[in-house]
């Protein structure tokens, strides 16, 4: 059988609030179970990146975001999956009081000196570096 070769697009937001950046971790029992990630997640054949985004942190955590611009986009395959994903981070804002976790195990507002200390996904290991290093302004 042949290997599907399609993008999967993922989007992703950074959103900053007094310094820190908001990240989730994902549920134990599902994939790749209690790794960090940032919000956001698959968009719809046909959909508006900024508008798939907006959606995602709705579903995710109860939040109506401004979507800024774009922050980084990287192109990733993991050996768990089939399909190659393009994983693309906007920069977005929400009013981090009325942020809720919906779907994951956790989430925290970690200063960006400390993102590399937690277990993130491979896909975003490079942004990691770029904000714990200081190379990468997080805000809008």
């Amino acid at each position: 059988m042949k290997r599907d070769d399609t993008i999967i697009v993922v989007v992703a937001a950074l959103i900053e609030s007094n310094g820190k950046i908001l990240v989730c971790q994902r549920r134990r029992q599902g994939t790749f179970g209690l790794m960090w990630e940032f919000p956001g997640g698959k968009a719809d054949p046909g959909e508006a990146l900024q508008n798939a985004l907006a959606r995602e942190l709705k579903e995710e955590l109860g939040v109506t975001a401004k979507i800024g611009r774009e922050a980084y986009r990287i192109q990733y395959r993991y050996a768990e999956m089939s399909q190659p994903i393009e994983l693309i981070f906007y920069f977005a804002e929400i009013n981090p009081q009325e942020a809720r976790n919906i779907v994951f195990e956790k989430i925290e507002w970690v200063d960006p000196m400390m993102l590399g200390k937690l277990d993130f996904l491979p896909a975003d290991r490079e942004l990691i570096k770029l904000l714990a290093d200081g190379k990468l302004d997080f805000r809008l």
